[in-house]
């Protein structure tokens, strides 16, 4: 923000990441002529990686309102102004009575996030009786209220149906016999998710390889060491640490695959930035996991946390999202048995997990039953040989059968 009179603050876009070009405004907290407070939330902003919150600098009244709800906008952008000497205007609520009763309750607390959710389900928040923490509203309560909307009695309903709440149903939302359909535009994220992977798509030469990974050891080690890890660390252990530990590993061993292209150039990198793909409600983010091989287990169990939880309520910030050399997709967590992941440019390799299921396998001439694991390497054939994305993942597959070698460093 910035100054133009001695009163008048300038409300613009704060300075958005090189890779970011443009945002889009989300929802207005405040009305023109309603007083702010230092520090609280204008407006949220939706850039194509995370949902910002822009507070103001300066207590005052918002007196103009220069860009509206869904409306693009570029860094440093004016959006509106605040008169710090102006008086507020005071609205009578609607429901307070002439004898001068009681008013409206102030507005529930409403998260960027469940605030985001309801908009693209054309849902009024701000109507929500909120059941969270003094009167927030969460998202199980926009998910109630999709819900109470789908089942609504229809318009045609005879009057002993009780009385209806179709009317609440949006035109585009009415049933329309059994062949109902419904166009919605892509969020920034969905449209960002979508030009990277087809951007991978095009520019790279992606071909996967594949590995049966035995998940006993590091089950059984885990398994052992659980309780006493979180009750010295504050944090359970995970499979992700172990994950990311046997592919720094790896990638020590075959410098490549953490490797760049540009233009006709390879970039190695001296550094390990491992990005960890995340499932949110606006879609997939990979935060990254800055310098890993420097970060102990429980450091890794710490910020794998951290992330999932601030993804969930779009709170990772842009400089978490941006670069990477290597990323980990974990789609075992929603069931998947094979896949082979798309990789996240620049980035010339990525690797994805699955399920782990019990399977018969044969060891030493005998058939047993093993927590199995299949890993793809998806990998970028320009620079990268079938040769070292093969031994690359057995590297990793390596790792992870025989802990005892990290410990030992061999």
């Amino acid at each position: 923000m910035s100054i133009i009179e001695n009163h008048i603050i300038e409300v613009r876009v704060p300075q958005l990441s090189e890779s970011v070009t443009e945002a889009t405004l989300l929802t207005w907290h405040k009305q023109v002529g309603e007083a702010v407070a230092e520090g609280e939330n204008l407006i949220d902003i939706e850039t194509d990686k995370v949902v910002l919150e822009l507070p103001a600098s300066k207590s005052g009244v918002l007196t103009k309102i220069i860009k509206g709800d869904g409306e693009k906008v570029t860094s440093n952008e004016l959006i509106a102004q605040i008169d710090t000497q102006a008086a507020a205007r005071i609205t009578p609520s609607p429901l307070a009575g002439e004898g001068g009763g009681e008013g409206g309750k102030n507005q529930p607390s409403v998260p960027p996030s469940v605030r985001k959710l309801a908009h693209e389900h054309e849902i009024d928040a701000a109507s929500l009786q909120g059941s969270g923490r003094s009167g927030r509203v969460t998202k199980d309560d926009v998910l109630n209220a999709m819900q109470a909307i789908k089942h609504a009695p229809s318009p045609m309903q005879g009057e002993g149906g009780g009385e209806g709440r179709s009317a609440t149903i949006p035109p585009s939302r009415q049933p329309a016999g059994s062949r109902t359909e419904q166009r919605v535009p892509m969020t920034r994220i969905r449209q960002r998710i979508a030009e990277r992977l087809l951007q991978s798509q095009q520019n790279a030469a992606i071909l996967t390889t594949f590995n049966e990974v035995n998940m006993q050891p590091v089950i059984e080690l885990r398994n052992k060491y659980k309780d006493a890890f979180e009750k010295k660390h504050g944090v359970k252990l995970g499979f992700t640490s172990f994950f990311v530990n046997a592919v720094v590993r790896a990638l020590q061993k075959f410098p490549v695959v953490n490797a760049s292209v540009d233009g006709s150039d390879i970039i190695y990198h001296g550094y390990f930035d491992i990005g960890v793909a995340i499932g949110s409600e606006r879609g997939l983010v990979v935060p990254i996991i800055r310098d890993a091989d420097k970060l102990s287990f429980s450091d890794i169990e710490k910020q794998i946390a951290d992330f999932g939880a601030r993804a969930q309520v779009g709170k990772l910030t842009m400089e978490e999202l941006t670069g990477g050399t290597f990323s980990i997709s974990n789609g075992g967590v929603f069931g998947s048995m094979l896949s082979t992941p798309i990789i996240n440019p620049p980035q010339s390799a990525i690797l994805g997990i699955h399920a782990t299921k019990d399977r018969p396998v044969a060891e030493n001439g005998q058939v047993v039953i093993r927590p199995m694991n299949y890993f793809a390497l998806s990998y970028d054939h320009r620079i990268i040989d079938g040769r070292e994305a093969v031994q690359f993942l057995i590297a990793i597959k390596e790792a992870l059968e025989y802990p005892g070698w990290v410990l030992l460093d061999l």
